[in-house]
């Protein structure tokens, strides 16, 4: 099983639902970050950094400037991973920003993959 968390503004690369990292970096961006949340953005922010390799494709083509259209997944057994994004989620729940928790066995054609994540590009029944 698959885990995405997403809210209803569109990402304008993958045309798909947007992330909760963009999403917060927006609020953070428009100064609307209270101090507390700002530090506990950042200590999250930092923790993913630390905990959490990019993906290194977001495409399946192999020309050098392909649009990246795979969107990234959670493995469940990310528990860790997973338990920091309901944190994030509750910060944009407070900032009146519903969060969607998709969840799939089919993310799409898989482009990259670790231990925690895959990115993938979305089937057409792909929740998204």
């Amino acid at each position: 099983m698959y885990i995405r968390f997403v809210i209803q503004a569109r990402d304008k690369d993958s045309g798909r639902r947007q992330g909760l990292f963009l999403a917060i970096s927006e609020l953070e961006q428009a100064n609307i970050l209270h101090k507390k949340e700002l530090n506990e953005w950042n200590e999250i922010y930092n923790w993913f950094r630390k905990n959490l390799k990019k993906p290194g494709k977001f495409s399946r083509s192999a020309k050098p400037h392909a649009k990246n259209v795979a969107i990234s997944w959670f493995k469940d057994q990310a528990r860790e991973h997973i338990m920091k994004m309901y944190n994030l989620r509750q910060m944009l729940i407070h900032y009146g920003i519903n969060v969607d928790i998709l969840c799939t066995n089919r993310p799409g054609y898989i482009v990259y993959k670790d231990n925690y994540q895959v990115a993938a590009e979305p089937f057409a029944d792909t929740p998204s």
